[in-house]
Formats: structure tokens, sequence, C-alpha cells
């Protein structure tokens, strides 16, 4: 008897620890989808991974070139006005800042001496060439996914840039996180170290997006909230998270928080372009990934991007349902207990381009009606785009909004924030300096606020 009691409970607490375990973890990316999947090399239906076939004839280096495109090696590894890809970039995480390293084929201070096998641990496993392990602001858990041909071809690539010599900084973290070794527990639980497997219930063209978008383009690092261990929380996949100090939304297809009422047409050009017609244009690391990557694939990659997320199941998260109406052409008019001060600065600063509709006269980018930041009552990204600007390269030519962080304080920022999410958005937010001020140090690069107060 007691054995099988001492069985019973042995079944139990494994069940319990299995239960705790899947609560924890999440599950994998795309296991939302049914069917089931098979290695890469016997799936037969169509290219999932590597380059389109627009590509397929060009040699390594080509491939690599659009690959570190898609994967938008450029942006995490690019500090503010350095040198492409020779790293300085800093991520402020709640338990410190981790800077982003040198991936220049330089040999003392970038990736010049490494070997395949170490480049592709680095990429696959998080491990640097001398044993280390990696913080996972190095997306390695999403890497992971991709093929070791493409992860070689990216690495060709690297390797003909020019070197630059240029150290890493420090990390500057917080114990235990500035602790290595506990990363080998983190890999062991959090990373799966396998590769992209297709689901043969799913078409070709969701194979190939759900690739790009898992295996290459990251998507859920910015979009996925983590768990307790900053960890992607794949139970509320693309259900939108906050990450370095800039809210990146919900883009499951849930219809009121999500995009689900985005016709496929606007997601296309929403992510090829940055801008989509009754949804405004993409600023922050959404405005950079839209120009570093997502505007160099081509346009069947696009669509199959968009094939998946049409796909992954709705997530509501606490954002209102998006006003799409213009306010009124009169200031006067549309906001009641109107913030004086912030009516104020949006006359002097923001009304020529943004206009007091909302619908700017001046470009389709500046329009503010129908944007997701201005009806989120957070004004997280109306704060972070009034204090850093808008600086784009389009198709369609140069996308500039000055940064007023200098220029404004704290509390200048966000009175005009409250007043813009109170005229355009579904609901006032009600952002202090203190909050402004909390927003700077989060975001990555961000100018210091002044001294003297404006307005």
């Amino acid at each position: 008897m007691k054995k099988i009691i001492g069985l019973l409970f042995a079944v139990i607490v494994v069940i319990a620890l299995g239960f705790a375990g899947w609560l924890l973890l999440g599950r994998d990316p795309t296991s939302f989808a049914s069917g089931s999947t098979v290695a890469l090399g016997d799936y037969q239906a169509g290219t999932v991974s590597g380059v389109p076939g627009q590509l397929a004839s060009a040699d390594i280096v080509k491939h690599g070139e659009y690959l570190v495109h898609a994967a938008d090696c450029q942006a995490c590894h690019t500090a503010h006005g350095g040198t492409p890809f020779a790293g300085g970039f800093a991520f402020n995480m709640p338990f410190g800042t981790i800077y982003s390293t040198n991936i220049t084929p330089d040999k003392e201070t970038g990736i010049g001496n490494y070997t395949d096998a170490q480049f592709l641990a680095a990429v696959h496993r998080g491990i640097r060439a001398d044993g280390e392990r990696l913080y996972p602001a190095m997306p390695y858990a999403s890497y992971t996914y991709m093929t070791d041909a493409d992860v070689l071809a990216i690495k060709a690539y690297l390797f003909t840039l020019a070197p630059a010599h240029s150290p890493s900084k420090p990390n500057q973290l917080s114990w235990p996180f500035d602790q290595r070794s506990l990363l080998s527990l983190w890999s062991v639980v959090f990373n799966t170290d396998e590769r992209f497997r297709p689901n043969t219930s799913q078409s070709p063209q969701w194979n190939r997006g759900a690739y790009l978008a898992e295996a290459l383009g990251h998507c859920g690092e910015c979009h996925t909230p983590r768990n307790l261990a900053f960890a992607l929380d794949n139970h509320h996949k693309f259900a939108g998270a906050v990450t370095a100090g800039w809210h990146a939304y919900n883009i499951s297809s849930d219809k009121d928080s999500g995009i689900g009422d985005w016709s496929d047409e606007d997601i296309y050009l929403y992510l090829s372009t940055g801008h989509a017609n009754g949804h405004g244009g993409a600023a922050g690391p959404m405005g950079e990934a839209t120009d570093d990557s997502l505007s160099y694939l081509v346009p069947d990659d696009v669509h199959a991007l968009v094939t998946y997320l049409r796909s992954v199941p709705a997530h509501a998260s606490d954002l209102p349902r998006t006003v799409t109406t213009a306010a009124p052409a009169s200031h006067k008019e549309g906001v009641a207990d109107i913030d004086s001060r912030g009516e104020k600065i949006f006359a002097g600063a923001c009304a020529s381009c943004h206009d007091w509709t909302g619908v700017s006269p001046v470009t389709g980018f500046a329009t503010l009606t129908g944007v997701r930041a201005v009806n989120d009552p957070s004004a997280t990204n109306v704060a972070q785009t009034v204090i850093n600007g808008v600086n784009r390269t389009t198709a369609d030519g140069r996308i500039f909004m000055p940064a007023f962080g200098q220029g404004y304080s704290d509390d200048d920022i966000a009175a005009v924030a409250n007043y813009v999410t109170a005229r355009f958005g579904a609901e006032g937010a009600h952002l202090t300096g203190k909050d402004v001020a909390n927003l700077r140090k989060q975001a990555a690069q961000q100018p210091h606020p002044p001294e003297a107060h404006h307005g």
C-alpha cells in the first residue's frame, strides 16, 4: 500500500510540475496551429527557409545580405550615430543596461576569429567563442529556429563588411543578473535549441511566413509578453508588450485591440512601408524594423507574413477600440476639460503638420486619426515620439518629425501627450512629468531633458 501511495504521490508531483512548467514556459511559438510537423528536410511542399526564388541562384553573400535584413541584425548592433554592426546599442532593462556587441569581422573586438561552429553556437545557443553565455537581449531563443545554412550565409555576409575596431562596452547589471553562469540554466529551460519544423497541415505560404516571423524576424521578442524569467509567454502570443520604453502593440487577430479588423492590404503596406491609411505610420523600434528589415523583403515574403499573422489566435489586451473619425476642425471644439498647457504646445509645435482634425495636410505619415499610439491611454508611444522624433527613409522619401526631447521639459511632454490622446484618441492619458522622466530612462537611446521648463 505504501508503495502505491508513494507511486501515486510521485505521479501527482510529476503532473503538477509538468503543468507548472507548461504555465511558466508557454508553448512552442507555432503550436497554436493544428496539424503535425516534420523536419525541414522532409518537407516537400515548398521553400520555407533561405532566400526567395528571385535570389536562389545568387551566391552565399547575397543570400546572407537578404537574411541579415530579414533578421534585422543592424538595428540592435548599431549604436545611435555609430558604425553599422559595430555594437554599442544600449538596452535599458529593469535590472540594468546591456550593450550589443560588435559583429563586424574585426579580429580583436568583433567576430573576425569566429569559426562556423562558434558562430552557429552563438546564434542558436547564445554561447560566445570564449564559452561565455550571451544575454537573451540577443534573441537566440528565436534565432535557434534558423537553419544552419541560413546562419552561415549571414556569417558570410558579415565577413564582407569592413572591420570596425569597437570594443564591447561593459554591461551595467545588478546582482544576480550580472552572473552569466545563471544563463546556462535559463537556456536549458527556455531555449529549445531546435530548428524550424514546417506544419504539413498548413500552406507553404503559411510556413514561409512562420519561418520569417519566428526564426528570422523574431516578432515575438517585442510583441509577446514575457514571464517572470523574461522568457516569451506564448500563451499570449503577439498580445503586445512594452520593450525599452516603447509599446509594441497587439498584432494578434483580435479585432478590438489587435489587427483582426485590418485588411490584408493594410497589414502588407504597414509591414513593407511602415504606413497604412487609417492606421498611421510606424515610429521608434517599429519604424526601424520597417526601414532596416521589412522594407527589404520581396513582396511574396511580406504576403507570407500577412498569411501567418492572420492565423495567430486573438488575444484581447486592455486597449480601447481605435477611434477612426477625425476631430473637429476648430481647436475650440472636441475636448472637454482641456489641459491648456498641452493645447498651447500643440498649437505652437504640432498643429501645422498634424492639423486640429488629426488628418495631416502634409503627409499621411503624420495623420493621427486611427493611430494605435494615439488611442493608447498610457500615451507611451506618443510621449516617446515627441521625445525622440521620427527620422525615417522610405520609398516615398524622408519622413521627418523633430525630436522635442531637449526642447521641452518632462511636464511639457506629459501635457501635450495627454492633450493628443484626449483630442484624437479613445481616452485621454494622465501622464505626469515623472512618468515621462521614467520613459526617457527606459528608451534605449534618448536625449537628456532640459533644466528649464517651457510653456
